[in-house]
């Protein structure tokens, strides 16, 4: 096992991701996420067409696809991006494109600094565009 895999430990799962709102309650066509448990989506927040009031923190932190295609970070096998390889992760699956996501999982850890550094404890209103940044990466800044 590579390093990145041995400390890969997201502090929310994806049921309670979408539980608590992300990217706006839309993730693009709904019906990928037949494929993962009917449990995740019993409590989800989903909103066609995507809205902000849906997010844990009533803000839109999303990019849209194009943004990720034309960065290179989206690979056929999960279209979607890096939510959808998560819950394809958390559910068992493993491939060659593991250790990318999870070192991209990684690098958000940076925005987490930033709002330790700039926010007071426990104060949800600040920076709320970087903690759902944080969130739609399964990182829990109402923790900080």
């Amino acid at each position: 096992m590579k390093e990145s895999k041995r400390h890969f430990t997201p502090e929310l799962t994806p049921s309670e991701m979408l539980e608590l709102g992300v990217f706006c309650g839309h993730y693009s066509d709904p019906e990928w996420l037949d494929e993962f448990p009917a449990s995740w989506r019993s409590k989800a927040k989903l909103s066609n067409p995507p809205d902000p009031a849906c997010n844990l923190f009533g803000v839109d932190a999303s990019l849209p696809l194009e943004h990720w295609e034309a960065k290179g970070w989206i690979h056929p096998q999960d279209p979607l991006g890096w939510f959808q390889w998560y819950c394809r992760f958390t559910c068992g699956r493993r491939t060659h494109d593991d250790d990318r996501q999870i070192k991209r999982w990684h690098a958000m850890r940076r925005h987490e600094a930033q709002i330790r550094k700039n926010c007071i404890s426990n104060d949800l209103g600040c920076r709320p565009r970087q903690r759902q940044a944080l969130l739609q990466w399964a990182y829990d800044s109402r923790r900080m």
